[in-house]
């Protein structure tokens, strides 16, 4: 039989409701901070592994840091953006379904997305096996390309679990259930602290329930995914290109080592407006799907407020400890000097990536991926990428240069998703979202 239609699948609030004479806009306000705070809580503990696993490796040497710094890139392009961005597509299912009381297809929309990850992670898996002669054959440094084959390689298990992973998160946190992410991901860092030092120091290792009705409708679950994973695929893949770019600058693992740090700090600092754009995700989703346009207006009104104060203090924060934030990645003079003159660009690039983030989420709650997608690959690839490869080879710029071309298609990237934020027809998308949901129910005959 069917779950009882009238309840989660899992438990949690779908309504925090505020106290007496507190006005809408403080309500939405403290919803958007109960689930935001967890969220940016958790994704900064998430980042945490990968950045400390940067940390130990770039201590041991130029070398060491640049081959994990360029397989690190190669998995983000080719493995984990991919499985981020299709499962990013429950985002729009899942909250919207929790929002109209559909919960028995929460549970189908989260093994669908499981179904379709799980074969491509083996495609991906054989990719990686063969990242140093793919890296040889695009002319990268001979040394740095077997480093970084040797790296990945050992990277393959944690593919198998990041797809389930990221439906399971989206699944909990499109219900309002966030205390676990944040719980389980504590754990976890702290754990990896401990298992980085003792694999890379102490042992000398270096650098190395299923229903049926999930198999329904693949097709259709396919039309949404596809989109989100090239909305996300294209923003992560500009990013990630950057420090495979280095590689052909003079000087690569410099180069290399310094645009992957530099990486890493705005993938931390992200966090924050990540777990704001997955709270507003969250928020105009349900909204939408419960057939409520103006609670889903007034949340994106909220969020944007709230994303231009995180941008400002984080941006502050970034240029202040920029001459001591190399040192936490090597103890090379140059590496920290570079990082230096990196910060403050770092700060502007924040800014705008911070008000994109949270823009991000309104167009994954109302269902908008495929323009998001098409938003994405005008600014980063159209204006992004080539004003990189402009100010890095033709004006001799360096790493520098390629950080300040993706800044410009930041910018435009922020411009456009504003622009149809602000061109949003409320009422009808909580009918589309009504039509989406009332859609992929299951028929009465199947109840049983």
């Amino acid at each position: 039989m069917l779950p009882n239609m009238e309840e989660p699948l899992v438990g949690g609030k779908s309504e925090k409701t505020g106290g007496p004479g507190e006005s809408l806009l403080v309500i939405e306000v403290k919803k958007q901070l109960y689930l935001a705070g967890p969220l940016v809580v958790g994704s900064l503990l998430q980042n945490v592994v990968q950045m400390i696993s940067v940390m130990f490796v770039g201590h041991l040497g130029e070398l060491d840091l640049s081959s994990a710094s360029i397989a690190t890139s190669f998995a983000g392009v080719t493995g984990f953006s991919l499985l981020a961005g299709m499962s990013s597509s429950l985002d729009t299912l899942c909250g919207q379904a929790f929002g109209a009381k559909q919960y028995h297809l929460l549970g189908i929309y989260k093994q669908r997305a499981i179904l379709v990850l799980t074969p491509l992670s083996v495609v991906v898996a054989v990719i990686w096996a063969y990242t140093g002669q793919i890296l040889l054959f695009f002319g990268q440094d001979p040394e740095i390309a077997m480093g970084a084959g040797s790296y990945i390689r050992w990277m393959i298990p944690a593919l198998f679990v990041y797809g389930p992973l990221q439906c399971h998160v989206r699944f909990l946190q499109t219900q309002n259930i966030v205390l676990p992410v944040m719980l389980s991901s504590g754990v976890t860092a702290l754990n990896h602290i401990l298992v980085c030092w003792l694999l890379v120091y102490k042992l000398g290792l270096g650098n190395k329930g299923l229903s049926m009705e999930a198999f329904r409708d693949i097709l259709s679950f396919l039309r949404l995914a596809v989109p989100s994973a090239l909305m996300v695929c294209l923003e992560w893949w500009s990013f990630e290109l950057l420090v495979l770019f280095s590689g052909f600058l003079p000087n690569p693992k410099l180069e290399a080592s310094v645009l992957s740090i530099s990486l890493n700090t705005l993938s931390l600092v992200f966090r924050i407006p990540s777990g704001l754009g997955a709270a507003i995700s969250t928020r105009v989703s349900n909204e939408l799907g419960a057939g409520r346009p103006e609670a889903a207006r007034l949340a994106t009104h909220v969020i944007m407020v709230l994303g231009l104060v995180s941008s400002v203090s984080v941006g502050l924060a970034i240029i202040l400890v920029r001459n001591l934030w190399g040192y936490a990645y090597s103890n090379e003079k140059e590496v920290v000097e570079y990082i230096a003159r990196m910060m403050p660009i770092l700060a502007v690039t924040f800014l705008f990536d911070d008000l994109q983030c949270v823009l991000s989420g309104i167009v994954r709650g109302c269902g908008f991926q495929k323009i998001g997608a098409y938003v994405n690959l005008s600014a980063y690839y159209l204006v992004g990428i080539p004003a990189a490869l402009y100010f890095a080879f033709v004006y001799h710029l360096g790493g520098m240069g390629l950080w300040f071309g993706l800044t410009c298609g930041l910018v435009v990237q922020t411009v456009l998703l504003m622009s149809i934020t602000l061109r949003t027809n409320w009422d009808k998308e909580a009918l589309k979202a009504k039509d989406r949901v009332f859609s992929s129910s299951l028929p009465v005959d199947l109840a049983t």
